[in-house]
């Protein structure tokens, strides 16, 4: 498939309530028809909380909500949740095929200025998703500040970001993200949360799909809840690489 369909949910999440969380996206997800990848933000069920794991719902729960989404829109749907698993709890994005099929990814990057890395347990396995065609990679909030993690090594076409981004810190997501889809030469689409969280922090949104040339295709509005849209296309941005070989001259980084 040359052209992919994509959403991103921007929306508010209530804190530590995930049957209430589900809820809301069921209503926000019963129309949308026609799209093949639906991404909702990190820890979509609790907001970013420490405590998330212990308390959230399990996660054969939050899959078999996913599976049914995904089966009914004939989409892949995913976003990141806070769960309890045999190594410990974990920050997982989990992106779901509508035959049922699951693709799990831990985040690899704790962010210790909130104390996340002494709650969780970090990822260590980059993965990426063959859907549709197209190569994705899903990286998760914090990961976006570290580019060597998520460097093109020609094996994705779509690189993914769910995330809890303080407004704080807006123009910081902002202008990472237009970097990792200029450097990359590829997409890039980042969903973050609006609304305030059980912490008091603030969340401004400002959620990006954006295209290899640093073209943004869509843009939530900040503070607002929004679902933004946007074809992909794999034909312009094979033409791109072709006309454009940047990614020929890269370096090789390894990261353990």
């Amino acid at each position: 498939m040359s052209t992919l369909n994509i959403s991103l949910l921007q929306q508010p999440l209530v804190w530590m309530d995930g049957e209430a969380n589900l809820a809301w996206f069921d209503q926000l997800l019963a129309p949308l028809g026609g799209r093949d990848v639906i991404i909702l933000p990190e820890m979509f069920t609790t907001g970013f909380a420490m405590e998330a794991a212990r308390e959230s719902l399990p996660e054969d729960r939050v899959i078999a909500w996913l599976q049914a989404h995904a089966r009914r829109l004939d989409a892949m749907v995913g976003g990141s949740a806070a769960l309890q698993t045999a190594k410990g709890a974990v920050n997982r994005f989990l992106l779901v095929e509508p035959e049922g099929r699951v693709h799990r990814y831990d985040k690899r990057h704790l962010f210790r200025m909130g104390d996340e890395h002494h709650h969780y347990v970090a990822g260590i396995q980059r993965e990426v998703v063959a859907w549709r065609g197209w190569r994705i990679l899903p990286q998760v909030c914090y990961d976006l500040r570290f580019p060597v993690f998520s460097r093109n090594r020609d094996d994705y076409d779509l690189a993914l970001y769910v995330a809890n981004w303080p407004e704080a810190r807006s123009h910081h997501w902002q202008a990472l993200l237009m970097a990792r889809a200029i450097e990359n030469q590829a997409y890039v689409a980042g969903c973050n949360r609006v609304g305030e969280d059980g912490n008091a922090l603030r969340y401004s949104g400002d959620s990006q799909i954006i295209s290899p040339q640093g073209v943004v295709l869509a843009r939530g509005e900040a503070h607002q809840p929004a679902v933004l849209d946007a074809a992909l296309s794999l034909e312009d941005l094979n033409a791109y690489r072709t006309r454009f070989p940047a990614w020929r001259d890269a370096d090789k980084f390894e990261w353990q």
